[in-house]
């Protein structure tokens, strides 16, 4: 049993740590409609996390030093 690890760093804000746990839900934004300058629906992390767990795979998220997220992928590889 192996594995494929995948990483996408970005430099972004950052997200923060009590956030992490609600961005992969469907709908869910960071941050207030005040304070965002950018639009969207909230679902494109939600689908990721859906296409992901179809594949048996996982995604977690971290923070990137100085600023941004770095989102870890891990798919399985299984013997056939």
């Amino acid at each position: 049993n192996g594995g494929v690890h995948l990483e996408v760093a970005d430099q972004g804000i950052g997200i923060k740590d009590d956030e992490k746990l609600r961005i992969f839900d469907k709908f869910y934004r960071v941050g207030s409609e005040d304070t965002r300058k950018t639009k969207g629906t909230g679902l494109g992390l939600y689908i990721v996390k859906q296409v992901l767990d179809n594949h048996q795979a996982q995604i977690k998220v971290k923070n990137n030093r100085p600023a941004g997220s770095i989102f870890e992928v891990t798919f399985n590889v299984h013997d056939n």
